[in-house]
């Protein structure tokens, strides 16, 4: 598409609602590089620049990765039309899946507005129910004791375990992203202290994870679009800096 406008960067920002900081952090990436610049130095975005623009907030809000959309968008085999096709698909997807989640929180505040008492309170709370996953988990590892484990345990847990579960979790994960924003490695000493407190989590309330478990559990969350999104909520880009950590964890273990 050729472009046929120029706008400057606070254009961009009041048309797309990006904050100026952003499209400039972006630009720094080699992201998204303006097409022109004027005389003084000032940015200048085109028509052009917008369609990719509105491909990565597409790419963030699909759990993808900041380096993950540079790649794709780079590839001199990318088609806009083709990747907003499967974009538009997989939001359609996580539409009906909204559909859903409105639809038990109706039932939910029905319930209570009629002043029962069946709530179920795994549901409550978002990101976060393990039987999300029960029929992969199931098919992966239905043999395995540490599912029969994880299955009697979860069983007995009430409200306020589950709060508390959600609670240590997101204190591991937010522990973790400000990690990677301050720029520590996988394998530092504040990296695999968040790995091992991760594991003991799991350890506390679900199963006994070995570290060689814990690995195939990283390739899980890469590997599987619904624990990319789980786990970025609290930073994009957070499981590719977890992953590597959990491997050099067992590495030294």
């Amino acid at each position: 598409m050729a472009h046929t406008k120029a706008y400057r960067v606070k254009d961009v920002a009041l048309i797309t609602g990006v904050s100026v900081r952003t499209l400039h952090y972006y630009d720094e990436l080699g992201l998204l590089k303006p097409t022109d610049r004027t005389a003084a130095g000032y940015r200048l975005y085109a028509d052009d620049d917008l369609l990719r623009l509105q491909q990565i907030l597409i790419g963030r809000s699909l759990g993808l990765s900041l380096e993950e959309i540079r790649r794709a968008l780079d590839d001199p085999q990318f088609d806009y039309a083709e990747s907003l096709r499967r974009q538009r698909a997989l939001l359609v997807e996580r539409l009906t899946e909204t559909h859903k989640m409105i639809a038990a929180v109706d039932a939910t505040l029905s319930d209570l507005e009629k002043g029962g008492c069946g709530v179920d309170f795994k549901a409550v709370f978002d990101g976060f129910d393990p039987e999300v996953y029960g029929e992969e988990v199931e098919a992966r590892w239905g043999d395995a004791p540490q599912y029969a484990e994880s299955q009697a345990r979860t069983k007995r847990y009430t409200e306020a375990d589950w709060r508390a579960i959600k609670a240590e979790l997101d204190a591991i994960w937010g522990d973790a992203a400000e990690a990677m924003a301050a720029g520590k490695s996988v394998d530092s000493a504040a990296a695999l202290a968040i790995v091992e407190r991760h594991r003991l989590h799991v350890c506390r309330w679900f199963y006994d994870l070995t570290p060689e478990m814990h690995v195939n559990l990283a390739d899980m969350w890469e590997g599987d679009a619904r624990f990319r999104k789980t786990i970025e909520k609290h930073g994009a880009g957070l499981t590719a800096w977890l992953a590597p950590a959990v491997r050099a964890a067992a590495e030294v273990s």
